[in-house]
């Protein structure tokens, strides 16, 4: 079940490959640390970096760079259990 969040602010730990682009490895949704597992999609957007990946929990996330204000918000969670509630 998908779950729409509304760019709720978080933080980030990302790896600088030799490219220099940040690429996350962990999030902390509120005090819960998320490692992530795999990435699943990546794309750009004017003003924003987007990254689908998958959480250790099985979960899957959708992340966002805003690359003008340096901060990073959860657009999208999906458990991947429909008899789950969040």
């Amino acid at each position: 079940m998908a779950e729409p969040w509304s760019g709720i602010e978080i933080r980030v730990e990302c790896y600088a490959g030799h490219r220099g682009e940040e690429t996350p490895r962990r999030f902390h949704l509120k005090s819960r640390p998320i490692t992530v597992d795999e990435i699943l999609d990546r794309w750009l957007a004017p003003d924003h970096r987007y990254f689908k990946v998958r959480g250790d929990d099985g979960a899957t996330y959708i992340i966002r760079q805003d690359v003008t204000a340096q901060r990073w918000e959860l657009t999208l969670f999906e458990t991947g259990q429909e008899s789950e509630t969040v």
